[in-house]
């Protein structure tokens, strides 16, 4: 039996337990017709008489009764796959919102976050420019300054430090830098290297995390945030920590929102998260 397909036994079970092809065709928009080929396609395939076919309709035979009884336990497992997917979709879901290096960082740490173990939902947003809370764009932003203003709930959090980047074995006569371009710099780091008056930037690009892989690749020096530099073997630092550059983060959640118990966790968690990495982030803790 194993050609029969399922929605052909679907169709069979209409058939069985609705006594012939009309109750069938009412159930299942089918014609009388097109339901007794399949029956009988069903049966060649089975090598079973499944009908006692007469002028009242049709009857189960007793292979006919024996194959019901074995499509309604797969009707009931097909069920209960159905009702486990269907949990997953009532789950409710926390959003965040980061830059794309505060992004790639909480995913590299992301069982600090989240684990299938929750009994909610995550949407990961990358999100450079600034957060609108007044049309709940994301529950939880991680922002590089405090809101002044919004009905929004704030958490201070660590030191980011930054400083210039170069990949490991760079030859130091090489005056090369790399930058974000004008058109898309939107933070003082973004913006920083090309604001310096004698750098000389060979090679920019429209994304963080291509800046990050065009540093490492040697194309250049540039600048990044300590917690995404000092972790990365093939690199090491150009030059001191740019303080002008270090801000403080705020963990920020609408007002409304942050009473939810999923969204006080993710925001717990990402707190104790970025906490326990403080003098990476403040650019203390040296390369590894």
């Amino acid at each position: 039996m194993k050609d029969a397909s399922w929605d052909d036994l679907q169709l069979f079970f209409h058939v069985a337990t609705g006594g012939g092809l009309s109750a069938a065709a009412g159930r299942t928009g089918l014609s009388a017709p097109t339901i007794g080929r399949r029956m009988l396609a069903l049966e060649r395939v089975t090598g079973r008489s499944l009908f006692s076919r007469g002028p009242t309709g049709y009857l189960l035979a007793k292979d006919g009764q024996e194959l019901l009884d074995r499509v309604r336990l797969m009707q009931d497992a097909a069920r209960a796959i159905s009702d486990w997917r269907g949990e997953v979709l009532t789950l409710p879901i926390v959003s965040t919102a980061a830059d794309s290096w505060t992004s790639r960082f909480v995913a590299d740490h992301l069982a600090s976050v989240w684990t299938p173990k929750d009994i909610f939902r995550m949407c990961y947003k990358t999100c450079d420019a600034s957060v609108d809370f007044t049309y709940r764009e994301t529950h939880i932003a991680i922002r590089h300054s405090r809101p002044e203003s919004g009905n929004v709930a704030i958490r201070r959090s660590v030191k980011v430090a930054h400083a210039a980047y170069q990949a490991a074995g760079y030859d130091e006569t090489n005056c090369n830098w790399i930058s974000l371009g004008t058109d898309t710099a939107i933070t003082p780091a973004d913006k920083w290297t090309f604001e310096q008056p004698d750098y000389w930037i060979t090679s920019w690009t429209n994304t963080p995390h291509m800046l990050f892989y065009l540093i490492r690749g040697g194309a250049g020096r540039g600048v990044l945030p300590c917690f995404i530099g000092d972790q990365e073997r093939r690199l090491v630092r150009a030059g001191p920590v740019i303080e002008e550059l270090t801000y403080e983060m705020w963990i920020v959640a609408h007002d409304d929102e942050r009473q939810r118990p999923e969204v006080r966790i993710v925001i717990d968690r990402l707190a104790a998260l970025f906490a326990d990495h403080e003098e990476l982030f403040a650019g203390q803790r040296p390369a590894i």
